[in-house]
């Protein structure tokens, strides 16, 4: 499935809720599907700087694909790491780094978050187009261009 079809699945599940608390309820829900991380990779090197809560960020590279593992205590920053990692894990690099995210304002997460979360919502997104265009870069240098 393509990042796009994603984004629009996701957009049509959050359409069936009237009311934001339903919408967050939602995401506390998908919070509680993600997979936790592995204890080793919870180190200080694999935090998100910036987040309010902790975030524990980790990315593999497989067969021209990126995967990401993230892990955070707080289950409405697990929604949103699920629905980021729903979107954009397994994609290749360059449909990573090049995503728009627009399913965030299309379901109302920036203009119901606060500050601090919408930053966290930032902070995750630039860490997973970052790590993509880590990956692109080393598949080029190894494809000798």
């Amino acid at each position: 499935m393509t990042i796009k079809e994603t984004q629009e699945e996701i957009i049509s599940e959050f359409a069936a809720f009237d009311d934001w608390l339903d919408k967050y309820n939602h995401l506390i829900e998908l919070g509680k599907k993600l997979p936790p991380l592995d204890q080793k990779l919870k180190t200080e090197d694999n935090l998100i700087r910036g987040c309010q809560l902790k975030v524990w960020f980790h990315s593999t590279f497989k067969d021209g694909k990126v995967f990401f593992e993230v892990d955070s205590a707080s289950t409405i920053t697990q929604g949103i790491i699920f629905l980021l990692i729903r979107i954009l894990s397994g994609q290749a690099p360059a449909e990573i780094k090049n995503a728009d995210l627009y399913f965030i304002d299309k379901i109302g997460l920036r203009e119901n978050f606060s500050p601090s979360r919408a930053n966290g919502l930032y902070k995750m997104e630039r860490q997973m187009k970052l790590d993509a265009a880590h990956y692109e870069t080393e598949l080029k240098a190894g494809e000798g261009g």
